[in-house]
């Protein structure tokens, strides 16, 4: 009875902790749309421009997405309870930061931080997530982890228009700090502690991280510039050339150095390659969405943080429902016609927006048209990862996530910044720039539909786990 009793309560401890370490990583996913609601009253009381505006957004998903690879070589090397917690304590302290911040530099130094700590946190997470479970229950527990995702989008969308609305938009930060001193109490007794001898760690590769970062960085700086200089302007062109120039350099160091912080065999795999831009594709368009129409409901619509929040919940709950059929259709049609129906689909349900006319009413046009584009992008994440993680062989499955992994934040920050120049070309955004915003994203959904059936290759997911040939 004593061992029957001890067993049951490492089971609890451990799904207890599970709870705990999801909860973590909600914050991180939440405050990917969290702000997107609350970003004209941020404008209104810190004297944003455009640029800033768009950086509030791209400045944590750009480090977020660009520093995890360091990230999870960190956790390999320090141990992963000990990066989560640092994680976890760096991202509290810069949510209060940006709570409080009184201008521009301040908000974005904080939302830099708050990046730099979800990029420690996550990997770490996941990596304690598949060493505490085994077996069946480590499939229930990644499909949990899954689920905080899409769950986290969508409450951050409703929980970004209650705030900014009620006590005001500073809250959408602050509402992290309770909950992150919360899981700092507990977790720390819940956690398996790391091994007593750590990784030597100077053979990590942080001239990649901060290459692969800073190139990221130069991409985005030269589309956010694009929308106030023009794509010919020198402003433009110099970080857009850097940044392919930053890019080439990483490629060199990553070839060369001993223990690479991404290894670039991988990317001539055809799954990884396929499953990458899926994955890129289909974030870069989701949060496009979801900036574009806040921005046009309060500035063209005239609606309230919270009302803008309700309209957009519909859009993020069918973007759930996507991701849960797709998982069942990916291995009855393959990943390659589930990844050609779901760009179709979001094509077909954006492209009423490029003829959107600014007295539509929004909960009748903007809504549905969403809505069924989401559907379609739901499927399409389940089928990038399914692509990437279910067929190339298991050993190579902890590459092929981290890569998937960064492609979704980048994904998200590139996103934003084309939209931001396309939509936001005056102040306030007139009809006209979400029009050509819409359009481009009509026109990058079907091109992926149009090129899923050459890119993905013939094959289905292996659903035991194993490795998996393709025809």
């Amino acid at each position: 009875m004593a061992l029957d009793t001890a067993l049951a309560d490492v089971r609890s401890r451990r799904w207890t902790a599970l709870a705990l370490i999801c909860t973590a990583q909600f914050m991180l996913i939440l405050d990917v749309t969290v702000v997107n609601v609350a970003l004209p009253a941020v404008a209104a009381d810190l004297d944003l421009g455009r640029t800033a505006l768009t950086w509030v957004v791209t400045a944590y998903t750009l480090c977020f997405g660009g520093l995890m690879l360091l990230g999870g070589r960190l956790a390999d090397a320090l141990g992963a309870r000990r990066m989560l917690l640092t994680g976890l304590t760096l991202f509290t302290t810069a949510s209060l930061i940006c709570g409080l911040a009184p201008n521009a530099t301040v908000l974005l130094s904080g939302r830099v931080a708050q990046g730099i700590g979800a990029a420690l946190l996550s990997p770490a997470a996941l990596a304690l997530v598949t060493l505490t479970f085994h077996g069946p229950e480590r499939a229930r527990a990644l499909g949990v982890w899954a689920a905080v995702g899409g769950t986290g989008s969508a409450v951050g969308v409703l929980l970004g228009g209650a705030l900014t609305s009620g006590p005001g938009w500073p809250w959408i930060f602050y509402v992290n700090v309770p909950t992150g001193l919360a899981l700092l109490a507990v977790l720390p007794r819940l956690l398996p502690k790391d091994p007593a001898a750590p990784t030597v760690t100077r053979h990590l590769d942080v001239p990649g991280a901060l290459l692969v970062t800073t190139a990221t960085g130069a991409l985005v700086y030269g589309l956010v510039q694009a929308g106030d200089s023009g794509w010919t302007a020198p402003a433009t062109l110099l970080p857009l050339v850097g940044a392919v120039v930053l890019y080439a350099t990483f490629a060199t160091v990553e070839r060369r150095t001993r223990t690479p912080l991404m290894d670039l065999r991988m990317l001539t795999r055809r799954p990884v390659v396929a499953g990458s831009l899926l994955m890129l594709v289909a974030t870069a368009l989701l949060i496009a969405f979801f900036f574009l129409g806040s921005m046009r409901l309060q500035h063209v619509d005239g609606m309230d943080a919270f009302r803008t929040g309700l309209l957009f919940l519909p859009v993020a709950l069918t973007t759930a429902i996507g991701a849960h059929l797709g998982s069942h259709l990916v291995t009855k049609a393959g990943p390659r016609a589930c990844a050609t129906g779901g760009t179709a689909l979001a094509a077909a349900g954006c492209a009423p927006l490029a003829f959107l006319s600014p007295t539509a009413d929004p909960w009748t046009t903007l809504l549905p048209a969403l809505a069924t584009a989401a559907l379609g992008l739901g499927a399409v994440f389940v089928t990038a990862t399914t692509t990437a993680l279910g067929l190339i062989p298991a050993h190579e499955a902890g590459l092929a996530s981290g890569i998937v992994n960064t492609f979704h934040e980048v994904g998200g920050t590139i996103g934003v910044a084309l939209a931001s120049t396309l939509a936001l070309t005056t102040t306030p955004p007139t009809p006209s720039g979400f029009t050509t915003a819409f359009t481009a994203c009509t026109l990058t959904a079907a091109a992926a539909a149009l090129t899923s059936p050459f890119l993905i290759p013939r094959g289905r997911p292996h659903t035991t786990g194993g490795a998996h040939g393709m025809h």
